[in-house]
């Protein structure tokens, strides 16, 4: 009995060494678990990007949708592919790593960049007025493109640009640049959006997008002035250009000379005047004192047979002198009324009823009340003209109304123009009488001298 007793109390010195024993034990096996569990994330992981790079793969193939021997269900197949990795590129909270960034970037350019049809509206797209009006090409691969254009812009947004440096670089800059060209202005609306979220995001391709779209523009203007997104990379430019701060550089400056301004001469103008005016005023209104150079840049490139044109110009000028420094009126004043003068006297109604609303205005009231006296003989040279010889009666009737207000405002002035008129027509009609006499004279000397060389000739030929 007393054995069995003490028995207990033995035990425990060996306790310890048991326990430890089984410490080691369980921290082997803990040890061992977490090795397995961290191999099991890895194989994990592994598997997910095995899947994502057999989806890329998949999609790297393009189809045409034009070849008759290309299967609808392969391509019904690769667009649900393309959404699959729409909504991964979506919902991933980690940024992709640089093995599937890759072939990623691989296989969106191998979709997008591709060889653009030639242009089946280029003889009438620029006889258009209205942008809305302006005849389209879908592009037959759209419902695959739509897709490649979201997760390009998706991984634009949710992707570091310091990541995507290497891969969306000057050349694929350039590449997304060419595709402006294309037709479908469903194309342009999404490559517009992706393009503005690359110069927004990727600082260090500013400078070379600004001048690659100036390339865009220039060849253009100079050579081609056959291209369709002008209007989609001005709505671009209109964004940059309201972001800039002032005092402007002078690199934005020879921009509005250089590339802006000349951008009115195209004969397809109208296509995208509305994006190229919001850009215009957008310098005027930060640096009022470029309302000149604007201005006598737009009456330089004043078109001649181009009545559209015209209408929009004479409302861009409107615009325009509300916005541009009162200081310049005096010196803008001569030119650009002579230019309204012109237009007022046009055949075209429209053109005329245009430049006579113009004068209703009263910041060009105020414009030429600072040079008057050189201004109000050419308005009021213009409203006679019309009162005599215009063939539209609305013209008329509203040049009329206009010169009612003209006298009102100056009585005396208006009618000394007008006496001063009556005189300069008189002495024209006297220079023309004379003219005509002068060549009556001629004529009869000729005729004279024809008659006395014809009569010595019938004598000789008598004599002989």
């Amino acid at each position: 009995m007393g054995v069995e007793r003490n028995t207990p109390t033995a035990s425990p010195k060996k306790k310890p060494s048991t326990t430890l024993k089984h410490l080691f034990d369980l921290d082997s096996k803990s040890n061992g678990n977490g090795h397995f569990s961290k191999s099991g994330k890895q194989s994990s992981l592994d598997s997910e990007n095995e899947e994502l790079l057999s989806i890329i793969t998949y999609c790297t193939f393009v189809f045409t949708f034009t070849d008759p021997s290309e299967s609808p269900s392969q391509q019904d197949l690769k667009r649900l592919k393309l959404t699959q990795l729409l909504s991964i590129v979506k919902s991933t909270k980690k940024p992709l790593h640089d093995q599937i960034l890759s072939p990623l970037v691989a296989m969106l350019s191998a979709n997008l960049f591709r060889p653009l049809p030639p242009s089946s509206n280029a003889s009438v797209i620029f006889d258009l007025p209205d942008e809305e009006d302006t005849p389209s090409t879908p592009a037959p691969a759209w419902p695959h493109l739509q897709i490649v254009y979201e997760i390009l812009l998706r991984l634009v947004l949710n992707t570091d640009a310091k990541a995507l440096r290497d891969h969306i670089d000057h050349s694929f800059v350039l590449n997304l640049l060419s595709l402006f060209q294309s037709e479908d202005p469903r194309e342009r609306e999404s490559l517009k959006n992706v393009y503005h979220r690359i110069y927004s995001k990727f600082t260090f391709h500013r400078s070379f997008m600004r001048k690659a779209m100036n390339d865009v523009f220039l060849h253009h203007v100079f050579e081609t002035e056959r291209h369709c997104g002008i209007g989609d990379l001005l709505e671009i430019w209109g964004s940059i250009i309201n972001g800039f701060t002032i005092p402007l550089k002078e690199e934005h400056k020879l921009f509005l000379m250089r590339v802006l301004i000349p951008l009115h001469k195209p004969k397809g103008m109208q296509v995208y005047h509305r994006q190229l005016a919001y850009c215009v005023s957008q310098f005027a209104q930060k640096e009022p004192v470029l309302g000149e150079i604007v201005v006598r840049g737009i009456l330089k490139y004043w078109p001649i047979t181009n009545c559209e044109k015209e209408v929009l110009l004479v409302g861009e000028l409107e615009e325009l002198v509300e916005i541009i420094d009162p200081e310049q009126y005096r010196k803008l004043a001569l030119p650009l009324f002579t230019q309204i003068t012109r237009c007022l006297n046009s055949w075209n109604s429209q053109v005329a009823e245009r430049a006579l609303y113009v004068l209703n205005n009263e910041q060009f009231m105020k414009m030429a009340q600072e040079a008057m006296d050189d201004v109000f003989p050419v308005i009021v040279e213009g409203m006679e003209k019309n009162l005599k010889w215009h063939w539209s009666k609305s013209v008329r009737q509203l040049t009329e109304t206009v010169k009612v207000m003209l006298e009102e405002m100056e009585p005396g002035l208006y009618s000394k123009c007008v006496t001063n008129l009556e005189l300069r027509e008189s002495a024209a009609q006297q220079e023309e009488i004379k003219r005509r006499e002068k060549w009556k004279r001629i004529e009869l000397a000729a005729d004279a001298a024809d008659a006395a060389a014809a009569a010595a000739a019938a004598a000789q030929n008598q004599f002989l």
